[in-house]
């Protein structure tokens, strides 16, 4: 009986593993888009630590209204004394990587 369960421990163990591997690439693809698009100077590694406190923690904000913010300063709807900067870097930056960038931001 005990051989049985065996193969079908490594078996579930091998899949948890398999179906958990998407979900981390994602997390580190976007935590590079988020480095790479210039993010770290004024919101820090993970968004938590800002340069100033003029600049706004990101971590843990709702996926949704960090797309939302990321998609309004981008399109200029959003303006504010430091939107030409954000303007600026969000136009090298694509909806789907806004997506995956608001994403993990909410997870940090």
């Amino acid at each position: 009986m005990k051989r049985l369960h065996r193969p079908l421990l490594w078996s579930c163990t091998t899949l948890l593993l398999c179906l958990g591997a998407p979900a981390q690439a994602a997390d580190a693809d976007a935590a590079k888009l988020y480095r790479d698009k210039g993010c770290i100077p004024c919101h820090g590694a993970a968004g938590r630590t800002p340069l100033n406190e003029n600049y706004p923690i990101i971590a843990g904000q709702p996926a949704g209204y960090l797309y939302n913010q990321m998609r309004d300063i981008k399109s200029g709807e959003r303006n504010s004394v430091l939107s030409p900067v954000m303007t600026t870097l969000m136009g090298g930056v694509a909806d789907d990587d806004m997506r995956l960038i608001a994403a993990w931001l909410a997870a940090q």
